[in-house]
């Protein structure tokens, strides 16, 4: 029952921003996913060079704050820093198939995180700006960037079953024109699919010109001209006390679990598609990234539910819920070699987000007083999408290093058992330190 008193959020309104979400995950889910198995598969990168190039990813995200704070919030409006940024992100992806050294794509790598990194702050704080009522309206529009993940997903997958899966007959045709000394039709297929990843820059880049160009019919946002007092220091004081101290500790090490389903789970679903059954393979596609999708539906549901349980259930039973699907997932993948298992450890990704990584930011929002509340929540994005994702995709791809075999396989048992066993350790820590209380019912107070 909608007991909000603010006008309803128009209907104009509501598809325009819709539509902006929408395009501003799709254009990260397109290509995310199939970074690891293009660029170890395709351009035969060593593991700590893309380990490398991972973590650049994060400096985008750790620099992005000031960015978007100092040039949106002080010169321009909104929509038109949106546009702009989305047309250079454009043109910048659609470079990166053309690039073969590791020199090349590190640099515009880098280009392209501190260009794209900012629009995912600002496109909410554009939503904020313009929807009636937050707490009614944003969740029915930020559901549809999970919307246009998943159909990036699912598009790519399909694009890559329908142009990249070679027969019998190509593989004889290739060895006939030279254009391949591999020895096997299995190795020629995953030859041809690493290959045809590529294809998946060139989809986002097309979802970021799209953007780019309807950016500027957005609704006008000026910027605010305003000048803020930081309250980082402050918000730094509050993390000294219970929950947050022990959440702000956590936060790394469940980013380093986090990413290592990032990296490695495209090219680990890909062995799997080649022996699914027909009907899976032509609803999500082949080459991982469309079956990843079942984490994004998964994770919908789990969101939509969220507010039904934090009524009746502990902010530290929610999060040991997320760290257990954690660690359940790992488990699966480790030592699971079934389809139907293998699908349900991707659908847990909708608890690990959702019960871990959304209930944390519930749990900041609700431990630190008004005044620093978003200097709060950023100082925590910066841990989860910055400081961990550069430490975890440097572990996750040392470790993939030591456990890929001289055919380039990589032995998935030995690597999935880190961040499985991670996950229980994060789960003893929060269950010995955190407080079993939620919201928080006493004031904080400061020296």
């Amino acid at each position: 029952m909608n007991t909000s008193t603010k006008p309803p959020l128009p209907l104009s309104l509501n598809l325009r921003l819709s539509a902006m979400m929408f395009l501003q995950y799709a254009i990260w889910g397109a290509w995310l996913p199939l970074l690891w198995p293009y660029l170890f598969g395709h351009l035969d990168f060593t593991a700590e060079q893309i380990g490398n190039l991972f973590a650049v990813g994060a400096i985008g995200a750790i620099v992005a704050p000031f960015i978007a704070g100092q040039i949106a919030d002080r010169w321009f409006p909104t929509q038109i820093f949106l546009g702009i940024s989305h047309l250079l992100g454009a043109a910048v992806i659609w470079r990166l198939p053309s690039l073969s050294t590791y020199q090349e794509f590190l640099w515009f790598s880098l280009a392209y995180s501190v260009i794209y990194s900012p629009t995912l702050a600002l496109t909410n704080s554009l939503a904020f700006h313009h929807i009636p009522d937050r707490d009614r309206d944003f969740g029915r529009v930020r559901v549809w960037g999970t919307v246009g993940w998943i159909a990036a997903g699912i598009a790519i997958g399909q694009w890559l079953a329908k142009h990249y899966q070679p027969t019998a007959a190509d593989f004889e045709a290739a060895k006939t024109a030279g254009t391949t000394t591999l020895a096997t039709l299995a190795e020629y297929k995953s030859a041809v699919l690493d290959a045809g990843r590529a294809d998946a820059f060139k989809l986002s880049a097309l979802l970021g010109l799209a953007l780019g160009l309807f950016c500027f019919v957005l609704p006008h946002t000026p910027p605010s001209k305003e000048q803020h007092s930081n309250a980082s220091l402050a918000a730094l004081n509050e993390v000294r006390f219970q929950p947050l101290i022990t959440l702000f500790l956590l936060a790394v090490p469940v980013s380093c679990i986090h990413q290592f389903y990032f990296v490695h789970t495209s090219q680990f679903l890909t062995r799997f598609q080649s022996a699914a059954a027909d009907s899976i393979n032509q609803v999500f596609g082949i080459g991982g990234g469309g079956l990843m999708t079942i984490g994004q539906m998964s994770e919908i549901v789990v969101l939509a539910s969220i507010p039904f349980f934090a009524k009746r259930t502990s902010r530290k039973t929610l999060l040991a819920v997320g760290l257990i699907a954690y660690g359940l997932r790992m488990a699966i993948f480790a030592y699971m070699d079934n389809t139907v298992a293998i699908m349900f450890g991707i659908a847990l990704h909708g608890f690990c987000f959702g019960c871990f990584i959304f209930v944390a930011f519930m749990v900041v929002d609700e431990e630190t007083t008004p005044d620093v509340r978003a200097s709060a929540q950023s100082l925590f994005n910066l841990v989860i999408v910055g400081v961990g994702t550069i430490v975890g995709s440097i572990i996750a791809t040392t470790l993939a290093a030591h456990y890929t075999r001289p055919d380039k396989t990589i032995d998935y048992t030995s690597l999935f058992a880190w961040p499985m066993w991670a996950s229980v350790a994060c789960l003893i820590a929060l269950l010995l330190f955190y407080p079993r209380r939620s919201p928080r019912e006493t004031p904080i107070t400061t020296p």
